[in-house]
């Protein structure tokens, strides 16, 4: 509910009245959501307080509303420079005195600055945001301490635990840095916090004794889904294009997959545009207008974006690169479905990008290895798992579900299409008793490194001892992702639980003793084989080829080779005719989403061979997969503009090679990829700098009479006469003159 427009006076006289009052004075709304009302009500009586609220769950009604009620500043500590200009534009919307809030970071000018810090100094200013860089400066101390303030609330407060998804080293110096300004309420809020994360911010902030408000962690109305990492891009851009003016999100790691899968999408006709670091405040800002705006449906991004961004309505969440913890990925995927609407929530996951991920953390020192590698496991839980991925995650965060009737329970991959069943009483009974045997100490990997008689530095020592007849002994029984199911399968359903303090230790709980004085049949799941390798991802086709159709092509190609005189692979590539025979394009637009094909080839070339496919697939009464085709966009596509604008001003490729930090070898394939797209480049003052007009014509007749583009055949046939580069620089000209 909208509330009316307030004037300066209106928030003044909120100060003492009841909270519902306020609520309903300032915001204008009837009732609060949850335990907003809880919340306030205990902070009010000046105690410390721990929110822990998922996003959407409304945390910054818990600080602003009391911020208002109290006498003094309230001080808000926030990360991002964007997030607090969102929630200081949100604020400054309920009220006509924008002085009411303002933050307190690098962006400001100096006279900004000084602006600020007077409407705080006169009392006009309810709420400040403070960047905790900002916070640690001497002369912000000084100020600070002397100007009557109310509170602290620490937003983003996951950003203090190293076990956290967002560790920002400044985060850990906020209590002696209050402590230095004064004695003060403290409130801290978070969207995710597994127990272990929860107990590191309240020792970190000296506030053991707070009250915790753990809301919920479920979101009953997003669909969690995890896909093995095969033909991502293609589902990708499907997925989009069925839902085309629907909002939604793309995560990856890299800023260069950002650029690329953005591109990707944009040539599918698809209103994408890419979000990362690399960006400029300016584009940063503007993209996000956009997005608030639909004037982009998809955003693909790298965790720079996201937090502070009120959309209601996003309706996926994609993942092409799998988070490096469940507690990123909860947030990420809690940008959909806000508005209550279902959400999609789709992972891709290879089991490259997680080893990608550990090489990576082996550079880093050893605390920060065993946190990350940690993380990664719990990640790898979740997209392997063959059980319900809701019971999982919200288990990871400390929560109980039933997994049969809980609101949402049906919401995943794997309850939609349950996995087979399977008895697994002597594994469970090797599984537990390895763990009552070796005392509770250790981690998933240890317990089946120890099963499989994996020696190693850690295990050794358990092939004697209490834990010896353990060692070796379920190596017949299972291989080692069958015991990772295993281990995984026993903790979610609590014959196993995580210690407290030692992150990521398995001990038994008394239903599992249990078990072991009395074993009895037991019921274990078998897992999806979601870990695809490299090679499957490359090799994996899209489709099947119709070879007889592929024959009536490449039989068509010959025929308009030889009447317009030009060589076979001119027309269109073996792949590209290999594309239509699986795909059947029946128009121009699908055509040129065959790769190799652009709009010039299609509309010089395309015709007939449209018409074939057309009279084909009646005859034949074959009915089309309709959603196979996509275009891929040229490779290192943000640099194509830009290489044939240089192109154009007729710099060297040397040059071209320095302005773009690549060597010359890179910018020729950039070329080449430029013009097998489609595009008309005119190169001929860069040949004039190797070969004379004679060259060039004889190795021009030459590919006339080739049967393919073979550069390596011309270099053989001349010898020494040609190099590869100039081969190739000739074959570009060939190309782009004949083909596009």
């Amino acid at each position: 509910m909208e509330s009316p427009t307030q004037t300066s006076a209106d928030y003044r006289s909120l100060v003492g009245q009841s909270a519902p009052k306020a609520l309903s004075q300032f915001f204008g709304f009837d009732a609060f959501k949850g335990d907003q009302e809880a919340v306030i009500s205990n902070f009010l009586e000046g105690k410390d307080t721990f929110v822990i609220m998922p996003t959407g769950g409304g945390k910054s009604m818990c600080y602003q509303l009391p911020a208002l009620m109290m006498e003094g500043t309230a001080i808000v500590v926030s990360p991002l420079i964007a997030l607090m200009k969102n929630q200081v534009d949100a604020i400054r919307g309920y009220s006509e005195d924008p002085d009411i809030a303002h933050f307190l970071n690098s962006s400001l000018s100096k006279v900004d600055m000084i602006r600020v810090k007077d409407a705080v100094a006169t009392g006009k200013t309810k709420l400040l945001y403070v960047a905790p860089e900002t916070l640690t400066k001497p002369e912000n101390v000084d100020f600070l301490r002397s100007v009557r303030l109310s509170f602290f609330a620490i937003d983003e407060a996951h950003c203090i635990s190293e076990w956290g998804h967002d560790f920002r080293p400044e985060y850990r110096r906020l209590r002696d840095i209050i402590q230095e300004i004064g004695q003060f309420p403290i409130m801290a809020l978070t969207a995710t916090a597994t127990p272990k994360v929860q107990h590191d911010i309240q020792k970190n902030l000296g506030i053991l004794d707070a009250k915790v408000f753990k809301a919920s962690f479920n979101r009953p109305n997003l669909f969690y889904e995890v896909r093995p990492k095969q033909d991502a891009l293609k589902q990708i851009i499907q997925y989009a294009q069925k839902r085309k003016g629907h909002s939604g999100i793309i995560y990856c790691l890299s800023r260069k997959k950002v650029d690329e899968l953005a591109e990707n999408l944009k040539v599918n006709g698809i209103k994408a545009v890419g979000y990362h670091a690399g960006l400029d405040a300016r584009s940063r800002a503007r993209i996000q207008d956009e997005f608030l705006m639909q004037d982009v449906d998809v955003i693909v991004a790298t965790i720079a974006f996201g937090m502070g961004i009120d959309k209601p309505d996003v309706r996926f969440v994609m993942h092409y690169d799998i988070p490096k913890s469940l507690e990123a990925y909860y947030q990420e995927t809690g940008r959909a479905g806000r508005d209550g609407g279902e959400g999609r929530c789709i992972a891709f996951y290879a089991l490259q990008d997680i080893e990608k991920m550990e090489k990576f953390l082996s550079g880093k020192p050893i605390s920060e290895r065993e946190i990350g590698t940690q993380l990664l496991q719990d990640v790898v839980g979740y997209c392997e798992t063959s059980l319900s991925r809701r019971k999982y995650l919200l288990k990871y965060f400390g929560e109980e579900f039933d997994e049969k009737a809980g609101p949402g329970w049906d919401m995943d991959d794997n309850t939609r299409n349950p996995p087979k069943a399977y008895e697994g009483a002597e594994l469970v009974g090797k599984a537990l008793g390895l763990v009552a045997a070796s005392g509770g100490k250790h981690r998933a990997k240890f317990l089946t490194d120890v099963l499989l008689g994996e020696k190693n530095r850690d295990t050794e020592v358990y092939a004697i001892g209490e834990a010896e007849k353990y060692f070796g002994a379920g190596e017949n029984d299972a291989d080692r992702a069958k015991w990772d199911s295993v281990v995984r399968q026993l903790a979610l359903q609590g014959y196993l639980q995580k210690h407290k303090d030692q992150y990521g230790v398995l001990t038994l709980t008394d239903k599992g003793q249990a078990y072991l004085d009395h074993p009895e049949p037991f019921t274990l799941y078998e897992e999806r084989d979601m870990r695809v390798t490299m090679l499957d991802s490359q090799t994996r086709k899209g489709g099947a080829l119709d070879q007889v159709l592929n024959d009536m092509l490449v039989d068509l190609r010959h025929k308009e080779a030889a009447r317009l005189k030009l060589p076979p692979y001119v027309i269109f590539t073996d792949p590209s005719l290999e594309e239509m025979s699986t795909y059947y394009p029946i128009d121009f637009d699908e055509l040129i989403r065959v790769n190799g094909v652009g709009s010039s080839k299609a509309r010089k070339f395309g015709e007939p061979f449209l018409k074939l496919i057309i009279q084909y697939l009646e005859d034949q009464g074959i009915e089309r997969i309709t959603d196979g085709l996509v275009r891929s966009a040229v490779s290192k596509t943000g640099n194509k503009v830009a290489i044939i604008q240089k192109i154009d001003r007729k710099m060297s490729l040397e040059d071209i090679a320095n302005a773009h930090s690549k060597e010359v070898m890179e910018i020729v394939e950039n070329i080449e990829q430029i013009v097998s797209a489609g595009t008309k480049v005119d190169i001929n003052y860069l040949i004039e700098e190797y070969l004379d007009q004679d060259s060039v014509e004889e190795l021009w007749q030459f590919m006339l009479e080739q049967a393919s583009d073979d550069v390596q055949a011309a270099v053989d046939e001349w010898e020494d006469d040609y190099s590869e580069d100039e081969v190739r620089l000739v074959r570009i000209k060939f190309m782009s003159d004949l083909a596009n």
